[in-house]
């Protein structure tokens, strides 16, 4: 059953005196999703699906759709900077900024979505499932991983109803949000929902300036309801979101002084040479880069801001016509967004005083529709048909600097270079009068973006009693154009230019995808299905590159995917007791992956050296075991337990990586070079796709004390990750043991409820994301700026909060 560890005996609806909006749960232990698209008894489908409702994730204070991976295990949901949501299930992970399509796919009312957008705000919500292994058939667009797919409530047509919450906690949260349902009449009624919500992120303080992380969301949706007759419905959407979060990134360790102190040192026969061309550096001592900081901290020491907003308007359409022996479906639905990124790219602080800014602009507008018609009939021989198109256009501007360093002295100090470094390189000695030690140099990058799918399915189905077999494919063709035009000003004067290789420019894929599973109940308690599935990505040209790279890290080739799942579902003690387990194997040929933060040389680009996180393909297996637990232990007692083991690996993948010691491993040991003769260093991996743990551990339980007039109540929620050795970080992380409780009263007409809660009640500190080394920035001609800092994310500290909800 579900692995979402929110017991199932809590999944149904209550008695029909209650208000609808805690109607979402009861007595009953069935469980109906629509993750094949259409509503079927989770016990009956031929597939690992985890379901929470809207119901649970008020209950559990899930006001950020990240937080949905504390009741799933083996899923896990970052946001590491700020501004990129990362997604990770079944150790499979994906980066936003690959480019590429995600590994898991995010479908919002059932259209596919990003989830820049759709994770930012969790409100009004009717239900989240989220589908584990391939995804290449029933929806749209293919993924290795799975997909989430989150359907938001639609209007009552039979009696007012709704809800309103308001949330505060000892760390400056705070989320306000609520619903309502409006009927007009038996055939059109409309629904409206808003969400206010704020927190401080990531926890961080900026010493430098002493401003917090924080962040500020409004949403606001209205949707229409329509049914003519009792054989059509249609429903309309509309959502406006506006995020803006502003996070500092978090540093650990003693601090620098990265400045080297600039004179001249006599050298016979030679002249007056400038110290750090001697090999002479003598700290700067005046100026450091801050002080020395712990985990505790929770301090960033970057001189620049980080800012990002995200405004996006949502438009979706779902209209539904039974015709009697087949129902034809059409969704569609046209999203317009506009994220606009500030931010300061040496948040180390390996310059103090000094901005690296990089403002990034990325406007995009999205079409997509799908019609499909679909047999009615529940037994014997069923059909599908369907037909989809998305389109994306958009053109990411980004302006950021690049000034050098002719050496690792202030940038404001005045230098004596080599005449060869002012183009004179038959000249010997160096130049008699000072010059900046700041060579300013500014880029700009355009990246024009435009990609289109078709895709057209077949299904077929055969129902028979306990028996169900079911399967199909899916031909599409995806096409997409990417270019980078970049423009030089300042000391350099450049473009704009095309960095992308013409024939790398225009691609077009048409893969075959699709499956086949079957589920037979042996009894009316017990179910075992077995799965194939077959998926495709197509590779992308990464964005804003450095200029004169090889093929392989500009471009990168076509993912594909097989894999075979079996498992058993069922249900013990009266349907009180669900449980499930289910075993996977996987092979992905050409794997979409992202290393970041890898040294790379380009002689070509301006600057000629730095850091930079590349895609890149490895084949990679993954395998491994699901089992869940979820129930009613007695009637006022509600108990689950789900756990997850994923061994996801590279298949001895030569892969970027930064190796300054050149041993064949990750390390920034030394002074920064490439090993090898690339741009990038190579490594060969056999480690984890994802930086996640493989086994991970989910549990739930809520307790109540019935009374006359209203009910108090416990509820716990615990997550278990064990530690893990990172081949890429070339770091232990620790085991983390995350505790949340919750303690309240509701009445028991369903109208009241009063909680207080403690996230982290442990006030477990770990480390969940480490860089490899500390950061720091090449010179020109001599010496490296050394920050002392290295990089890391951190889980947040305890909090307390209360909420108070009012349903109606």
């Amino acid at each position: 059953m579900p692995a979402m560890t929110v017991p199932a005996a809590a999944m149904a609806s209550e008695p029909a005196e209650a208000p609808p909006q805690a109607a979402e749960e009861g007595l009953s232990n069935e469980i109906i999703v629509t993750a094949t698209r259409q509503s079927q008894k989770l016990q009956d489908v031929a597939m690992t699906v985890n379901v929470a409702t809207g119901e649970q994730l008020e209950k559990f204070k899930i006001f950020d759709v990240k937080d949905v991976a504390q009741l799933a295990p083996g899923l896990e949901l970052t946001n590491t900077t700020g501004r990129n949501n990362t997604t990770t299930l079944r150790g499979i992970t994906f980066d936003p900024d690959q480019g590429t399509g995600p590994a898991v796919q995010v479908y919002y009312n059932e259209i596919p979505s990003d989830a820049q957008t759709v994770y930012t705000a969790i409100y009004d919500i009717k239900q989240i499932e989220v589908l584990r292994g391939p995804q290449g058939l029933l929806r749209g667009l293919s993924a290795p991983a799975g997909a989430i797919t989150i359907a938001t409530r639609r209007p009552n047509f039979t009696k007012p109803e709704g809800y309103a919450e308001l949330t505060g906690t000892t760390r400056d949260g705070y989320n306000a949000q609520m619903g309502a349902s409006l009927p007009f009449s038996e055939k059109f009624a409309i629904r409206v929902a808003a969400l206010v919500d704020g927190n401080r992120l990531n926890n961080v303080t900026n010493i430098q300036t002493g401003q917090r992380s924080q962040s500020r969301t409004e949403s606001g949706r209205i949707t229409l309801g329509w049914k003519p007759t009792d054989s059509f419905t249609g429903y309309l959407t509309y959502q406006y979101l506006e995020a803006d979060n502003r996070q500092f990134q978090q540093v650990i360790g003693s601090g620098n002084a990265p400045y080297s102190q600039y004179f001249n040192i006599p050298v016979p026969g030679v002249g007056d040479v400038p110290a750090p061309l001697a090999g002479v550096f003598i700290p700067d001592t005046a100026i450091r880069s801050g002080p020395a900081l712990t985990t505790d901290d929770y301090a960033s020491v970057q001189d620049g801001r980080f800012r990002s907003v995200n405004k996006s308007h949502l438009v979706n359409l779902n209209l539904e016509y039974d015709l009697g022996a087949a129902t034809a479906s059409f969704v569609g639905a046209y999203q317009s967004s506009n994220i606009k990124t500030e931010r300061d790219l040496d948040v180390t602080n390996a310059l103090p005083g000094f901005v690296q800014y990089s403002n990034v602009d990325v406007p995009y507008k999205v079409v997509t529709g799908e019609l499909r018609l679909s047999a009615n009939n529940t037994e014997g021989l069923g059909w599908g048909l369907g037909a989809f198109y998305t389109k994306q256009t958009g053109t990411t501007v980004v302006n950021q600097d690049a000034s050098q360093f002719w050496y690792a002295v202030n940038p404001n100090a005045l230098v004596n270079l080599p005449f060869a470094a002012i183009g004179l390189p038959n000249v010997p000695g160096f130049t008699p009068f000072p010059l900046p030690n700041t060579l300013g140099i500014a880029t700009r990058v355009n990246v024009p973006v435009y990609s289109q799918t078709w895709s057209f399915n077949a299904n077929l189905r055969y129902r028979s009693g306990p028996l169900s077999i079911e399967g199909g494919v899916r031909y599409s063709i995806l096409k997409n154009v990417q270019t980078t035009q970049l423009t030089l000003t300042g000391a350099v004067q450049d473009g704009p230019r095309e960095i992308i290789p013409v024939n790398l420019q225009r691609n077009t894929n048409k893969p075959i995808t699709g499956g086949v599973n079957i589920s037979y109940a042996i009894m009316p308690d017990l179910n075992v299905f077995a799965a194939y599935g077959h998926s495709f990505r197509a590779g992308s040209t990464g964005v804003a590159l450095p200029n004169g790279l090889s093929n392989d890290l500009i471009r990168t080739n076509p993912e594909k995917s097989d894999s075979f799942e079996a498992g058993i579902k069922g249900t013990i003690f009266d349907r009180r007791v669900n449980y499930a387990i289910s075993g996977y194997y996987q092979k992905i040929d050409n794997f979409l992956s992202r290393f970041s933060g890898i040294y790379y040389n380009a002689p070509a680009n301006q600057p000629q050296t730095g850091f930079f996180d590349f895609n890149y393909n490895a084949d990679a297996t993954i395998k491994g075991v699901e089992a869940s637990f979820d129930g009613r232990v007695s009637d006022n007692w509600d108990l689950g337990v789900s756990a997850a083991y994923t061994k996801a690996r590279f298949d001895n993948a030569r892969v970027p990586c930064t190796d300054f010691a050149g041993t064949g491993v990750p390390n920034q040991n030394g002074t920064p070079k490439v090993t090898g003769n690339g741009n990038v260093s190579y490594c060969i991996a056999k480690g984890r796709l994802a930086e996640v743990p493989d086994f991970s551990l989910t549990a739930n339980t809520e307790l109540r004390l019935p009374m006359d007039s209203f009910t108090p109540f416990v509820r716990a929620l615990f997550t278990y990750r064990p530690g893990f050795d990172s081949e890429r970080a070339q770091f232990t992380y620790q085991s983390r043991e995350l505790l949340n409780m919750f303690v309240g009263v509701r009445t028991n007409d369903g109208k009241w409820e009063l909680d207080v809660f403690a996230r982290n009640l442990l006030d477990q500190r770990r480390i969940t994301v480490r860089g490899l080394g500390l950061g720091t920035v090449d010179s020109l001609i001599a010496g490296t700026f050394n920050s002392g800092y290295r990089q890391v994310n951190m889980t947040n500290p305890r909090e307390f909060g209360a909420t108070l909800k009012f349903n109606w």
